[in-house]
């Protein structure tokens, strides 16, 4: 990576990496990876931005989360961290699992938060859909890592990953493959209720938000993000073409200049788009 003044150290635990100076923006990664999903973002937005990117509780060098756990202590940790680096108000963007964190974040501490990405987030799952992520929670339990690598791997890219996404497949299975497991079962069994978290909450989300996904993201799909746009007062969905759930290591370009639009925006957004 070619960051700005790259500095990494830990707060009471967790783990994290800073770059670039100027406003804050808070990084937050999903199930399965750590601080260094966010390098594409950490390279383009560190020369204007000071830019805080950080393991969660069960992932990377952060210490477990509870058995069971809740997002109020993954938000916990975030403000943890924060308030250790003498830092007040921020914009975050969260990712997946990552997202549902950022969004209770902004619930929870409005007075901290400036402006929330919610990027390939599940909210109300279907039935169908609810089934099929109770039945990855009982292959976590069979314990076989393979097995639910490889599922993984398959919604994240599809059956037959592009050239284009070969770098980030790589990239992403080799974290898979350093998880403590029993941290990935702890934050996955989280994940697979966790969609419900926000419901009739995003009422009250008081600041602008994105609702960022791609059009062929199955399981953080279109629908979902143009549903919590609908329900938060000052936000938009925008649903990228042709993309899956790890845009934003498989197309950082596209993703950046969606984060950047939204990030650097000052009029307030339309209630929906795209």
């Amino acid at each position: 990576m070619a960051e700005q003044g790259l500095s990494a150290g830990w707060h009471k635990g967790t783990h994290y990496i800073r770059a670039g100076a100027g406003e804050v923006l808070l990084l937050i990664h999903g199930v399965g990876m750590n601080c260094g999903f966010w390098a594409p973002q950490i390279n383009a937005f560190s020369p204007e931005w000071d830019v805080i990117a950080y393991d969660t509780l069960g992932h990377g060098g952060s210490p477990l989360p509870s058995d069971p756990a809740t997002l109020a202590e993954y938000a916990a940790q975030a403000i943890d961290l924060l308030d250790g680096l003498g830092v007040g108000r921020v914009k975050v963007v969260g990712h997946s699992m990552g997202a549902l964190i950022a969004l209770d974040l902004a619930l929870r501490h409005p007075d901290r938060i400036g402006a929330v990405v919610a990027m390939n987030a599940v909210y109300r799952r279907s039935p169908e859909q609810r089934a099929a992520v109770e039945r990855r929670v009982r292959l976590l339990d069979d314990d076989h890592p393979a097995d639910w690598q490889q599922s993984a791997m398959d919604r994240w890219f599809g059956a037959r990953i592009s050239p284009q996404c070969m770098p980030a497949a790589v990239w992403v299975r080799a974290a898979l493959g350093c998880l403590r497991p029993e941290g990935y079962r702890r934050a996955y069994r989280l994940f697979a209720t966790a969609d419900a978290a926000h419901t009739g909450r995003l009422g009250r989300l008081r600041l602008p938000a994105l609702f960022l996904t791609g059009e062929l993201d199955g399981n953080s799909s279109p629908a979902m993000a143009r549903q919590m746009a609908a329900e938060a007062p000052d936000a938009r969905a925008l649903i990228l073409s042709g993309e899956r759930h790890m845009m934003s290591l498989a197309s950082p370009v596209t993703v950046n200049a969606a984060l950047r639009d939204f990030l650097e925006e000052d009029a307030t957004l339309p209630l929906v788009a795209g």
